[in-house]
């Protein structure tokens, strides 16, 4: 029996956002084919340093991965986006510490994951949806720093992208500012349901899943 389990945060584990509606989880279970299993392990608030706990909770049954991670990485680093400075270029050289930062702990954990030797898909961090518009459009313009680590490290190793910033592209498709809704959730469960799918048979290596 195929099973496939969600690491990472509450891209995954958004059932605190979505009321009665279904969670992510729940809606690939209802898009997969029958005899499927599907297990969260993603937590809401999760870091990229927790998810080496959540792979302690695999089981040998365990056929695929789907990683979603780094979204609160970002958030612990909000405060820099309001703090004075004399340049451009001291902002961009303390965003520049930030990013080696980040690489340097987001490739540690993949190299974890990936050495689990399943077939793994990693998302993107999607745009947040703020009311007010330079906040997005500040918040959005300081993620791409993240993006851009995580889709260098996705192709690097050869997997599978899920590019979220592509597949939520509505406002409706988040709860709030950072969490996906029913609709949101409806569209990452397909992503991950047709990656699921690709992996059972042959496929490219490196390949960006935006359905």
């Amino acid at each position: 029996m195929p099973h496939v389990v969600l690491l990472g945060d509450s891209i995954f584990d958004n059932g605190g956002y979505v009321g009665d509606g279904p969670d992510v989880a729940s809606q690939l279970r209802s898009t997969l084919p029958t005899g499927w299993r599907v297990s969260l392990h993603a937590v809401d608030g999760s870091v990229t340093g927790d998810v080496k706990r959540q792979l302690g909770w695999l089981g040998s049954d365990v056929t695929h991965l789907v990683l979603s991670i780094g979204g609160n990485d970002a958030l612990d680093h909000g405060g820099i986006l309001g703090e004075p400075s004399s340049s451009v270029a001291e902002v961009l050289d303390r965003l520049a510490t930030i990013r080696e930062n980040f690489a340097r702990n987001y490739n540690a954990m993949l190299d974890t994951v990936t050495a689990t030797n399943r077939p793994l898909a990693v998302c993107t961090i999607y745009d947040g949806r703020f009311v007010e518009p330079m906040q997005r459009r500040i918040a959005n313009t300081a993620l791409s720093l993240f993006n851009d680590t995580i889709t260098r490290a996705a192709f690097s190793r050869g997997l599978t992208l899920i590019d979220l910033r592509l597949i939520c592209d509505q406002d409706e498709d988040l709860a709030n500012p950072i969490e996906p809704s029913v609709q949101g959730g409806r569209k990452i469960a397909r992503a991950i349901a047709a990656f699921c799918e690709a992996a059972t048979g042959p496929r490219s290596n490196s390949e960006v899943l935006v359905r």
